[in-house]
């Protein structure tokens, strides 16, 4: 008989936390997923837009809350970079979300607990 502070289970009430946080966070990562999911969707969209346009067309770009006047040869590198950088992030959080999906279940497994609506 072993009594170890490991292998005892959590109180009711610690699991109930724990499983709410755990449930919490891969709610906000799942939303943060879709946030730029969206701006990479608009990104593809302007890009799509400008990319036939004559490279020295005047076009407008929101930058930090501030309107400015670029042209389409100045603008384009620019929104495929960030396209690019948006890309890269949400793969990096999916990744992530299918780390912690994986111990969220475990857990749930581990103690048995099943959710009753």
């Amino acid at each position: 008989m072993s009594s170890s502070s490991a292998s005892k289970r959590p109180s009711d009430q610690e699991l109930t936390q724990t499983y709410n946080t755990m449930k919490s966070e891969l709610s906000s990562l799942a939303q943060k997923i879709g946030e730029l999911e969206t701006e990479a969707d608009e990104h593809s969209l302007v890009v799509d837009t400008i990319a036939p346009l004559d490279g020295d067309r005047k076009c407008f770009r929101l930058v930090g809350g501030v309107l400015v006047e670029r042209t389409v040869k100045e603008v384009l590198p620019a929104l495929k970079t960030n396209q690019e950088g948006i890309r890269t992030v949400t793969t990096q959080l999916v990744q992530t979300y299918k780390k912690k999906e994986d111990e969220f279940m475990a857990f749930q497994k581990k103690y048995n607990i099943q959710v009753k609506q």
